[in-house]
């Protein structure tokens, strides 16, 4: 019998089916090949691993193995929060395993250097200096749940540690909540429910409305999303969605409709948000988009709760503009007790249960114990979150087009219209190097990372780009140009990104083949945008950005300028791209800061100019 499965068979009998698949994918023989095993192996080790372990510590439990008898150490489990039995019965199967709840901040401090993974949930804040010391030896950090607020990331990447949470166990429970809350708000179940055990018979102050044929907005359709929109094509409801990144033909066959923020939140009756919380996606429901709803919407969230602007809600419900709101999750989390948006008399509120079902509980268990486990074991893991170390003399070379990029990828993204979202991303790398010479692994990652994030949740880095790229949809091809010079030492000339299929808010961005273009090198070690659609233009990719289409004609570089001047708007460069004389021209502005709306919109009013955008780098 092999280590693996001497460490991992299964002496118990009567275990659940779930755990009895988990512990059957354990036990089974890895299919990584040895290569990729042995990269993972080099980035979740460290030098300071194999220092002597100070006698103070205790010892490392040894295992013999039933075929060749030798010794091997156990890696060692610290469990900080409560998780379910079914994944501490995964773990164990393979390390020593040490639960310690409750512990203070300075307790876990002094105990983590003692372990090689730690898993927590939300309630344990793994900081720089837990991280730090752990002294070398803390290898995995897992998160038993999605969101990783509670992780520095930087920091566990500075450190080596991989960090691994568990994305999809709570999936279905999210979606049940969602539904629950939807029809709990419609037809008014706890404010009856308080009235009555109050003592008051109130039928005809708590008449409700039918879900059958109305209009639910999806905002956000990823896997709780799309999991929700089935069960509301069950009630009769018809269902709409707004998600840049959703597959159409996975809309088309829920019965769903993709649509525009703006058309979602304008026809529906129902809106239930899904949407992860950025910095794009943050307060996204303020004064503004309710004012462009329905009246006597309702309202429901299972997501994140700083995408509502809570203020703005209030008042929306006090106008009645929004009729109830039904949320599970806050943008402080427990709310203050005097929060006027908790006691409003048409908010129904349950304290972020979406994932708090006894089935769901021993899913997230599981999931983030095989997690860890493969994680220790040196296996690539789909759900890590933090970017793996890369080796200095790899990472110094490719420094500057690692950045350049992801700011291709961020920048094209920004540009994209219209619900049909991006489906189809090319890379194209110009190289005077042979292709065996150059991995672009790393740049498509980055590639991915830019086009991801910024409406997403996700982190992506070179471990889990080509599954995230996967799971929303993006097909990315490369391509690699030969490009003759006369010294190879730079690993690339220049670096395209061209997405397909895609309405563009910027119509100068488009190329003669009807695709979104950019085109960025690195010049002076610094990434610079050199295309932009048919338009050459040269451009440092630092602070912000505008681009404006308008007519090639004298004086538009003073116009713009002084309009932006006048605002106290920093210029740090300008460019001029045109196709030809006395035609279209596209002028790059690098600005410091974002300009006001209005500035904007003064620079837009600019008889020459006709189009604009604002992109941030």
């Amino acid at each position: 019998m092999s280590a693996s499965r001497a460490l991992l068979s299964n002496p118990h009998a009567g275990a659940s089916p779930t755990l009895a698949r988990a512990r059957a994918r354990l036990a089974a023989p890895s299919t990584i090949p040895f290569a990729r095993l042995r990269i993972r192996s080099a980035i979740l080790s460290s030098p300071a691993a194999a220092a002597p372990v100070a006698t103070s510590e205790p010892k490392r439990r040894i295992s013999r193995t039933g075929s060749d008898a030798s010794l091997r150490p156990k890696p060692a489990v610290l469990v900080a929060e409560k998780l379910g039995e079914a994944g501490l019965d995964v773990l164990r199967q393979f390390a020593d395993v040490e639960c310690a709840y409750g512990m203070s901040p300075a307790e876990l401090l002094a105990k983590v250097a003692q372990f090689d993974a730690l898993i927590v949930r939300s309630g344990t804040k793994v900081t720089r200096e837990v991280l730090e010391a752990g002294r070398g030896r803390l290898r995995v950090v897992g998160r038993a749940g999605v969101g990783i607020d509670n992780v520095d990331l930087q920091a566990a990447t500075e450190a080596g540690c991989l960090v691994v949470n568990a994305p999809t166990a709570n999936t279905v429970a999210a979606a049940e909540h969602g539904i629950a809350l939807l029809a709990s708000m419609a037809r008014n179940v706890s404010q009856a429910d308080a009235a009555l055990k109050a003592g008051k018979w109130q039928r005809t102050k708590y008449v409700g409305v039918s879900l059958v044929g109305k209009t639910l907005a999806i905002m956000g359709f990823g896997k709780v999303g799309s999991e929700v929109a089935r069960r509301a094509k069950g009630l009769g409801m018809h269902v709409i969605a707004h998600d840049p990144y959703a597959p159409a033909d996975k809309a088309r066959a829920i019965g769903a409709d993709l649509v525009s923020f703006e058309e979602a939140i304008a026809k529906a009756d129902f809106i239930s948000i899904h949407m992860p919380l950025t910095p794009t996606t943050s307060k996204v429901f303020n004064d503004e988009s309710f004012g462009k709803m329905k009246t006597g919407v309702q309202i429901i969230n299972v997501a994140r709760g700083g995408v509502i602007d809570e203020d703005a809600l209030v008042r929306a419900l006090d106008s009645g503009k929004v009729a109830q709101a039904a949320l599970d999750v806050f943008t402080a989390e427990p709310p203050p007790k005097d929060s006027k948006l908790v006691l409003h008399e048409n908010v129904t509120v349950t304290p972020h249960l979406g994932a708090s079902t006894v089935e769901a509980q021993e899913g997230v268990a599981i999931e983030i114990a095989e997690a860890v486990v493969g994680a220790l074991r040196g296996e690539l893991s789909a759900t890590a979150v933090n970017a793996p170390m890369v080796p200095a003399e790899v990472l110094s070379e490719l420094a500057p087009y690692v950045s350049l990029a992801e700011k291709l990828g961020r920048l094209a993204v920004q540009l994209v219209a219209g619900e049909s979202g991006i489906k189809g991303v090319k890379v194209v790398y110009t190289s005077a190097r042979d292709p065996d010479d150059l991995d672009t692994r790393l740049l498509r990652a980055m590639v991915t990372k830019g086009i991801v994030e910024p409406v997403s949740s996700t982190f992506v880095n070179l471990v889990n780009a080509d599954y995230t790229a996967k799971q929303r949809g993006l097909r990315i091809t490369e391509e690699r140009v030969s490009h003759d010079s006369a010294t190879a030492e730079a690993p690339l000339e220049s670096i395209q990104v061209r997405l397909s299929h895609v309405q563009s808010k910027f119509a100068g961005a488009i190329s003669d083949g009807g695709d979104i273009v950019l085109v960025g090198r690195v010049k002076y070690g610094v990434p610079h945008l050199t295309v932009v659609g048919p338009y050459e233009v040269d451009v440092s990719m630092e602070g912000n950005l505008i681009l404006c289409r308008q007519i090639d004609q004298p004086g538009m570089i003073g116009k713009v300028g002084n309009i932006l001047g006048q605002k106290n708007v920093n210029v740090s460069f300008m460019s001029v791209g045109r196709t030809s004389r006395g035609k279209q021209a596209i002028m790059a502005i690098g600005v410091d800061e974002e300009p006001e709306k209005e500035t904007l919109e003064k620079i837009g009013a600019i008889p020459a100019v006709e189009e604009f955008v604002f992109l941030e780098l």
